[in-house]
């Protein structure tokens, strides 16, 4: 095979797996939104920019300290 063609390859995989991540985290982002609005105090936009910033860490302080428990 040419290099050229595995270059191709390469980037057409590299790219499906950069717009998976996007898509996750914008999943994350509209999550953690929707849940703040019924279940934290805090407004629902200030834990969706946290996890905008901070994906990983986002989440995971929402889930700990953002939540309110019923």
């Amino acid at each position: 095979m040419s290099p050229l063609v595995l270059q191709g390859a390469a980037a057409g995989i590299a790219l499906l797996i950069s717009l998976g991540f996007l898509v996750v985290h914008l999943a994350m982002i509209v999550w953690t939104y929707s849940d703040a609005q019924s279940r934290s105090e805090h407004p629902p936009i200030l834990w969706a920019l946290v996890v905008f910033f901070a994906p990983l860490l986002g989440i995971l302080l929402y889930l700990i300290i953002g939540r309110d428990s019923y």
